[in-house]
């Protein structure tokens, strides 16, 4: 499909004289929008819950989610998979972001790399990726080689691929299991997929990966169990959390959380239970992780 014919490679009819406006107006209208882009990510939910089983079943099974992109779509993968190791304790081969030209390229444009199919590839290859997985490759326009490439590999060795576009009937979605397409429509600033494109696939990553871990039992109730306490804020946060799930006093969950060598999920196991550590463990391994399947038996 040729560029001028993508809807987010068309002029927005509303901003024609963006340049004209004053601020506030321009802030109006980026802000006017925004607002419909959440309603066309909902008339996808049925395509993105497809995914999040997928997902669910490479954890399950020891495998991993990778998601794949250039530009602000790869950045946006890595930035998701970024935040999933505090958020969810994840070991960070867990959920892993790729971009197209490498580390160098979350800051700078790295020139012809997302024109690369042999690319897209070879990195999928240097992180040894297999049937267990599950690779979701993101493209505003659904036409980046670079993605192409790694989602034709994928399928070539079993995985199950996903695909992540901005465009009605794109080429990646040809090239995927589970095609996921939020046709967002023109940009006010006409091509700058960053804009309402970024803020779709934005929604939608924050929909995969936290659907998935809820859906491995990393959460109890709303609260993130498995929050890995990397700083004084999140040393606070386990705590409160700690409090919240059982109810107990700041001095109480303060003793749990120390005990169990700071560890948020086996502390409030403890405090419900009244179990040692070790008992705890045991308990939190025969119900795979989840908190209440340990409170209901």
């Amino acid at each position: 499909m040729k560029l001028n014919k993508l809807t987010t490679e068309q002029r927005n009819e509303r901003t024609m004289n963006l340049d004209t406006l004053p601020t506030i107006e321009v802030l109006k209208l980026m802000n006017d929008e925004d607002q419909s882009v959440p309603s066309i990510v909902r008339k996808e939910l049925p395509q993105i819950e497809k995914v999040v089983e997928a997902v669910k079943r490479s954890f399950q099974c020891g495998g991993h989610l990778i998601y794949i992109g250039a530009g602000t779509s790869g950045r946006l993968g890595v930035l998701d998979a970024a935040e999933c190791v505090p958020t969810f304790s994840a070991d960070p081969s867990m959920v892993q972001g790729l971009i197209a030209g490498g580390e160098k390229a979350m800051t700078v444009a790295v020139e012809g790399a997302e024109d690369s199919i042999q690319l897209g590839e070879e990195d999928l290859k240097r992180i040894q990726l297999t049937e267990k997985d599950t690779i979701l490759g993101i493209a505003a326009s659904g036409r980046t080689p670079y993605v192409i490439g790694a989602l034709d590999y994928a399928k070539k060795i079993g995985a199950t691929t996903a695909s992540l576009s901005c465009n009605k009937d794109s080429e990646i979605s040809k090239h995927a299991d589970i095609p996921i397409e939020v046709p967002v429509g023109p940009e006010i600033l006409t091509g700058s997929t960053r804009l309402k494109s970024g803020t779709a696939q934005k929604l939608v990553l924050n929909m995969i990966s936290t659907a998935s871990m809820i859906g491995i039992g990393k959460v109890y109730k709303n609260l993130m169990v498995d929050v890995k306490p990397t700083n004084d804020k999140l040393v606070e946060r386990s705590k409160s959390i700690i409090m919240q799930a059982t109810e107990c006093s700041y001095e109480k969950a303060d003793q749990a959380f120390h005990e169990a060598n700071k560890n948020v999920k086996l502390a409030i196991v403890m405090v419900l239970t009244n179990l040692s550590k070790e008992e705890a463990q045991q308990k939190l391994d025969l119900a795979k992780g989840f908190i209440r399947n340990i409170i209901s038996l």
